[in-house]
């Protein structure tokens, strides 16, 4: 009987500001991360994504490739990206030309266990708990749902 091929995670080519802390275990490789950003553990932050200053990142999140939150933002437990759209009706299986990039603003809380697809979201924008973003989102307000809906408006925005 053949023996599996061992991968291991780690830490791996990080470019990292001031006071950034990582909580192991964790797979982070190829990133970067701004001053003070905070990185559970049992996340996986793929090559090329850049996280703003003070962000926030907790466990069990996936951020993948083609990804960038801003500044002072929250990414809750069990948060995921996408950056496979399966538009050729099924997964891109490896042809990254057919995946697309997510930007996520500054002042962004996503909560704990939403999914988020290939998208643009603006600053000061609250992500409601297992919602999935499947569009843009262009004012400030509070999200939720499934695809996800402004709700309301966030009360005393400090903008």
């Amino acid at each position: 009987m053949p023996s599996p091929k061992i991968l291991t995670s780690g830490i791996i080519d990080v470019a990292c500001g001031s006071n950034v802390r990582l909580v192991e275990p964790c797979n982070v490789y190829g990133c970067e991360l701004g001053d003070e950003v905070f990185v559970g553990p049992f996340v996986e932050i793929q090559k090329g994504v850049k996280i703003g200053a003070r962000t926030r990142i907790q466990s069990h999140s996936f951020i993948c490739e083609l990804v960038t939150i801003g500044s002072d933002s929250v990414i809750a437990h069990g948060v995921m990206f996408i950056n496979d759209p399966y538009r050729s009706g099924g997964p891109a299986r490896g042809d990254q030309s057919l995946w697309a990039t997510t930007i996520i603003g500054n002042h962004v809380s996503i909560g704990s266990n939403a999914t988020i697809l290939p998208v643009r979201i603006c600053d000061h924008v609250v992500i409601g708990a297992g919602s999935v973003v499947t569009k843009d989102i262009t004012e400030p307000g509070i999200y939720a749902g499934n695809p996800a809906r402004k709700l309301r408006e966030i009360e005393n925005e400090d903008k």
